[in-house]
């Protein structure tokens, strides 16, 4: 029988690491450039809606995504009771747009937001680059936000242009 190999020790560049925080976490995200989706929903006759760059494939077969929603967001209450949900992918025409969607008190449908009602009476938004209408699939716990879990069951990907990225804390076109 051989004995366990001895733990390795931690190189010394790992010495000025930071103990887990949300602060660590934040500020390593910041680095991590993401594609920016704006998640949509219907609820009472009323549309919702939020910037998202949580986006995530999660399944080609079922076609399943993923993205996180606070719960003390003001869209999560339509998020949480709409079966049906819409996720946008903006391009870099659309900064306007995803800062429209991620202000908080702001008038998201008002008239500077062209959309109409799709699939399952879900808000879909014209001139993004693709968009999906997804059914819910699960909403996982996971801290002070939901994990939404979603199928796809309609859409679109025929949009034109460039991805809207988000980095450093704001919107971004790709270089060339």
């Amino acid at each position: 029988m051989t004995a366990p190999a001895a733990p390795m020790a931690p190189s010394p560049r790992f010495g000025t690491g930071l103990p887990g925080s949300p602060d660590l976490l934040r500020s390593v995200f910041r680095q991590h450039a993401a594609g920016v989706a704006v998640i949509t929903a219907e609820t009472g006759g009323r549309p919702a809606g939020f910037t998202a760059t949580s986006l995530n494939s999660v399944s080609a077969d079922p076609p399943l995504l993923s993205f996180t929603i606070g719960t003390g967001a003001s869209s999560w209450p339509a998020v949480r009771d709409s079966e049906y949900l819409g996720v946008h992918i903006l391009g870099e025409h659309q900064r306007e747009l995803a800062g429209l969607f991620a202000r908080s008190g702001a008038d998201r449908f008002g008239p500077a937001t062209a959309w109409s009602a799709g699939p399952h009476g879900v808000p879909v938004l014209d001139g993004v680059l693709a968009w999906l209408v997804c059914r819910v699939a699960a909403r996982v716990p996971a801290g002070e936000h939901r994990v939404i879990i979603a199928e796809a069951v309609a859409g679109d990907p025929a949009g034109e242009g460039r991805p809207l990225l988000y980095h450093q804390g704001r919107f971004n076109a790709l270089r060339d």
